[in-house]
């Protein structure tokens, strides 16, 4: 197209229609690319996608996350395998001696598996729900701290899976140079508001500041009284944006090591954090290190044949296709805006009306609206990327800080949506009722979302 028109506006809508309708950002995103191409030349929609998709998958930076993303993948599958992360629990058993401390060992067990919030959720929960159930906190209050410290604590650590998909997407759009996408990702960590609000907040609460209001109050009653607050539902029967990985992960979960020993999950978190650091946050040469060395870690310990492991990691990587799909199909959708002139029309509509210190604002309320909505928050960021960094730059907006923004709103959806893939695996892996979850710790998370809200208009 030769002009930016209003017509380039269609593919975003029919993406986020979709997405809301249907809570499945690939399929919405290869339907939107397949519009743009209808929009731009009708008699060659097959030739166009099928150029576009070979220039993505050829592209250095999608074979970089391939390698990345399956790469984690496999090491949690090893991780969980190995009962590593299990041992936690039992460690911190020992040092719970009511219910205020209960919950600190949870949140600070939430803390230290920062490597994927899949993984956080459903071993946090799974292993502190004994501890607190003696203790008579309800499973509601759990599965909340267990949800707080998911998301919130992935995006603001650089060596996890959400920080490798963002600084993906932050590189392919320009915004960083390349193999610089987690050092810009860093930049933008203090001003990551939402997250370090979730934080201070669930905080509060365990600490008394903050008393347990609403729902949670009548789900903490219920608890005391030993009387469940609402009966429990079939998970299995939840719609979520990505059952597949879900479901993977689940599995893991169900073969893994009920004796493993904490060292096994240490040393290799320990050694990934080292050797990313050593090759100057190279996340894809930490990781490669760090498995070259846990392999044989674990051989010597005879905790796995060689094939039992490959098979595990296989397993482990196919569980991180969902999150490469999306990449990729983000990465096409973007290239079709980018034919008809999406960006520019954004920005000349626009920027007569949106000031540098009103955007960061504007774009975690908006965007933190759709991730709420669409319960997938990678898809929202994969989707809002193309359009919400080019309008930064033309007003003139502390990038950093509308960095932080999207991630804020992103980890928002995350947590806050019913349905989103870290709060009902928070729900599973606490065996809460997901309802009574999304219900008791929505009102905490809107008031993190209000904070951050003033934080942004206050920092522009």
């Amino acid at each position: 197209m030769s002009d930016a028109t209003a017509l380039s506006l269609i593919p975003p809508a029919v993406v986020l229609i979709l997405a809301i309708w249907l809570r499945r950002p690939i399929l919405s995103l290869v339907i939107g690319a397949l519009v743009g191409l209808l929009l731009v030349e009708p008699a060659s929609i097959h030739s166009n996608f099928a150029d576009i998709s070979l220039k993505v998958m050829s592209d250095p930076t999608i074979a970089w996350l391939i390698l990345v993303c399956g790469g984690f993948g496999a090491l949690i599958a090893l991780l969980v395998r190995t009962g590593g992360a299990m041992a936690f629990g039992r460690l911190a058993i020992k040092f719970a001696k009511g219910p205020r401390s209960t919950l600190l060992m949870t949140f600070f067990l939430g803390i230290i598996i920062f490597i994927d919030d899949y993984l956080n959720a459903l071993t946090v929960g799974s292993t502190m729900k004994r501890v607190t159930d003696k203790f008579k906190v309800s499973r509601e209050m759990l599965a909340y701290v267990v949800d707080s410290t998911a998301a919130p604590v992935c995006v603001l650590v650089p060596l996890s899976t959400w920080a490798v998909f963002f600084g993906g997407l932050l590189v392919d759009n320009g915004v960083a140079a390349e193999g610089q996408g987690i050092a810009v990702y860093m930049q933008a960590i203090p001003y990551m508001l939402y997250a370090w609000c979730a934080l201070l907040i669930v905080l509060l609460v365990i600490a008394g500041v903050i008393p347990a209001i609403g729902p949670m109050k009548k789900a903490q009653l219920a608890a005391a009284q030993g009387k469940p607050a609402l009966e429990q539902v079939d998970l299995d029967q939840v719609q979520t944006s990505d059952e597949y990985a879900m479901k993977a992960i689940e599995e893991e979960f169900a073969n893994a090591d009920s004796h493993g020993k904490l060292h096994n999950f240490l040393v290799p978190i320990a050694l990934l954090v080292g050797f990313t650091v050593y090759f100057d946050i190279d996340v894809l040469m930490g990781l490669l290190a760090t498995l070259a060395i846990t392999i044989p870690f674990y051989l010597l310990q005879r905790l796995m044949t060689l094939a039992e492991m490959m098979d595990q990691m296989i397993d482990g990587f196919k569980s991180m296709l969902p999150a490469i799909a999306t990449v990729c199909a983000s990465f096409i959708f973007k290239d079709v805006c980018d034919m008809l002139m999406l960006p520019q029309y954004v920005i000349e509509s626009l920027t007569p009306y949106m000031t540098a210190a009103l955007l960061p604002a504007v774009v975690f309320v908006s965007m933190a609206m759709l991730a709420f909505a669409t319960g997938s928050s990678w898809g929202v960021l994969a989707v809002s990327i193309p359009i919400v960094m080019p309008l930064a730059y033309s007003v003139g907006a502390d990038i950093p800080l509308v960095i932080g923004a999207l991630l804020s709103a992103s980890s928002f959806g995350s947590q806050a949506c019913f349905y989103s893939d870290s709060t009902v695996l928070a729900a599973q892996g606490s065996d809460c009722n997901l309802i009574s979850h999304g219900v008791t710790q929505f009102p905490y998370a809107l008031i993190g979302a209000a904070l951050a809200c003033l934080g942004f208009l206050v920092l522009a």
